[in-house]
């Protein structure tokens, strides 16, 4: 089977750089501010906003990537599933739920899809020891 290296999209990737360089930015300020011996509530209010654009652009990130892993689990799970497996309704309920899934739902979806597919690959290997 050919393994595809997964891409970061172009303008996924732009967002996240964007937002990476402003962290830079933040990163920076902070290191002036402790030279300057500012305020620390002045410090610590520049940390979490370094803190959350960091955490925004990890998310972007592991929301593409998980997108994609359950797209393909999807897709191979529907293939392995003849239509008549036995879990053809799940399959179609995942499939459909897919494009509206928030990232803490996509982790459950991917074990629930990895369970079906568990499962289908089972039946077809009790149908071929039976014939």
């Amino acid at each position: 089977m050919l393994k595809i290296k997964p891409m970061i999209p172009r303008d996924l990737s732009k967002d996240i750089k964007t937002r990476l360089q402003s962290i830079n930015g933040q990163i920076g300020g902070l290191i002036k501010m402790l030279d300057e011996d500012t305020d620390p509530e002045k410090i610590l209010m520049q940390f979490k906003a370094a803190q959350k654009g960091l955490d925004k652009a990890h998310f972007l990130l592991l929301d593409e990537v998980y997108r994609k892993a359950l797209a393909i689990k999807i897709s191979e799970t529907i293939d392995a599933c003849p239509g008549d497996c036995g879990n053809e309704d799940r399959i179609e309920f995942i499939r459909k739920r897919f494009p509206d899934l928030e990232l803490d739902t996509l982790t459950t979806q991917m074990k629930e899809i990895d369970i079906l597919r568990k499962r289908i690959d089972d039946v077809n290997l009790d149908k071929d020891e039976s014939t």
